[in-house]
């Protein structure tokens, strides 16, 4: 793939300020702490979450999931320095990155940037010679290592590459020579998307949650999520790529691809319901309903594009009733990922390019 021509590209979200106070801290970690305005960032507030947030970095610089890191941790309690809480799942190091960031674009504090400087090194270390990244860094045996898209770690952090590439506030901070490292990564992790998008008699459709990291042939996650095609890490993939201005053929190729296939795979006529069954449980059961909107199933069988569905005993089944009650209700096996995208997002990308033609 040529150089990269779009390091210029969208901006991040816009801001809007979050009211809450200093007592309630404990709440405020999450995506939504990126929506402040700029001033809230060089605030004591701010700062002391930043200050939280440097004591949970590991020697190797990358951050847990599933943490607030808004709250110091307790005595005895910080992360343990063998690198095994680093992670790219969950928000897990990129979040703390983009909102230190923004810290250090209101502040200029020194050990803020050093912070996020061991953050970008050890993200740019993570990444594998084929372009692909890891769930965790260092590498653990089993899935982790794995090329992963699940839960979209991959493309959140090409995202962060991708404007810290492009150095405009609130990563201006950053010096030149990370700044062409990001790019490099950035062109290697789009070329990677490119070649493991999976083809169906030779036609472009979607992607896999996680590929080998040798072979880059679908690989099997947590005991219920089989190599298949995804509804719905697909849809992060191709809105990641539908932020590229002056897309190549190449990508907008993968783009229309992947949106026709998920034009054909949507369920119609069916919707989700929550219910208490015979035994007074929680449950969940899938029910007829023409007005329903539609949905996309997380797993299509590779090969038939089925819907399929498999719980803790990875036994394939394609009826949802056919799983165990813990899994239909602990697991998102549907969802109506790609709406917005089909509906809004898509029609505007295609007037756009056109546009640039």
């Amino acid at each position: 793939m040529r150089a990269l021509r779009y390091i210029a590209v969208l901006s991040l979200i816009g801001f809007c300020p979050l009211l809450v106070h200093a007592e309630t801290v404990a709440s405020v970690w999450g995506s939504a702490i990126l929506r402040h305005e700029r001033d809230w960032y060089s605030s004591t507030q701010a700062r002391a979450i930043a200050d939280s947030v440097l004591r949970y970095q590991s020697r190797e610089g990358g951050w847990p999931k599933n943490t607030d890191l808004a709250v110091l941790p307790g005595s005895g309690a910080d992360i343990p320095s063998d690198g095994r809480e680093n992670t790219f799942d969950n928000e897990g190091t990129t979040l703390p990155m983009q909102f230190l960031a923004r810290v250090i674009d209101a502040t200029a504090d020194d050990k803020y940037r050093q912070a996020f400087f061991r953050g970008l090194d050890y993200t740019l270390a993570a990444q594998y010679a084929n372009g692909g990244w890891p769930q965790v860094y260092p590498l653990r045996e089993g899935y982790y290592s794995h090329v992963t898209f699940n839960d979209n770690a991959m493309i959140r952090v090409l995202s962060l590459l991708r404007d810290v590439a492009g150095g405009k506030p609130p990563f201006a901070f950053v010096d030149e020579q990370r700044r062409r490292r990001a790019r490099e990564a950035l062109e290697r992790g789009v070329d990677l998307i490119l070649r493991t998008q999976i083809k169906q008699d030779g036609v472009l459709t979607a992607w896999c949650s996680q590929y080998d990291e040798h072979t880059l042939e679908p690989a099997w996650a947590r005991r219920y999520e089989p190599p298949s095609l995804s509804g719905n890490e697909s849809v992060g993939i191709i809105r990641f790529l539908m932020g590229i201005p002056h897309p190549e053929p190449e990508v907008i190729a993968a783009i229309e691809g992947g949106v026709r296939w998920l034009q054909i795979s949507a369920l119609r006529g069916i919707r989700v319901e929550r219910f208490t069954n015979d035994k007074s449980e929680h449950d969940k059961r899938v029910v007829a309903d023409a007005d329903a909107g539609p949905l996309w199933a997380r797993f299509y069988e590779l090969g038939t594009n089925r819907p399929i569905f498999l719980g803790r005993d990875s036994v394939v089944h394609y009826t949802f009733a056919e799983i165990e009650r813990e899994r239909r209700t602990g697991y998102a096996y549907y969802g109506d990922w790609a709406r917005e995208l089909l509906d809004e997002e898509y029609p505007a990308w295609k007037g756009r390019t056109a546009a640039e033609r």
